[in-house]
């Protein structure tokens, strides 16, 4: 039986299948990263900087906490003070969403019992975000990016 060489032929296609592959893995990844940026996060972001501190010090004078969980077909927010007494704000906006697109992004209409705020969400399997803005009756801001989890 003829032995069969490894040629310079078959090296080169050796080496453009492995650096095919290679190429194609990275274009189809930069393609889905690309595909699926929700977009700018901030207008400006030198003058997003200069205030940060400013922001950041009012925030913290709040005191305040938030945490979020899903019951019965609801979004429970729990927004709390330093003593953990639920606070009754001026003002709130949320928004939930996935954290990789848009799409199943909404912004839901809560209501405060005296305990917690809550809102009709049927949030499928995964993670969750939500993009938390609230005011206190003096204007002061509150943000929060509370990541939730929803089990299957």
């Amino acid at each position: 039986m003829a032995e069969r060489q490894f040629t310079g032929k078959h090296a080169l296609a050796v080496f453009v299948a492995a650096f095919g592959v290679i190429i194609a893995v990275n274009l189809v990844l930069a393609y889905s990263a690309v595909k699926t940026f929700p977009g700018l996060e901030v207008k400006n972001s030198y003058v997003a900087s200069q205030e940060f501190n400013d922001r950041l010090q009012e925030q913290q004078a709040l005191g305040w906490d938030a945490r979020a969980e899903t019951a019965g077909g609801l979004l429970i927010l729990y927004i709390t003070d330093e003593q953990g007494v639920p606070v009754r704000v001026s003002e709130l906006q949320a928004v939930v969403g996935r954290a990789t697109h848009v799409r199943e992004d909404f912004a839901p209409d809560f209501t405060f019992d005296g305990t917690a705020y809550s809102a009709p969400a049927a949030l499928n399997e995964g993670n969750w975000n939500i993009r938390l803005v609230a005011r206190d009756h003096d204007g002061a801001e509150f943000t929060r990016r509370i990541p939730l989890y929803v089990k299957g």
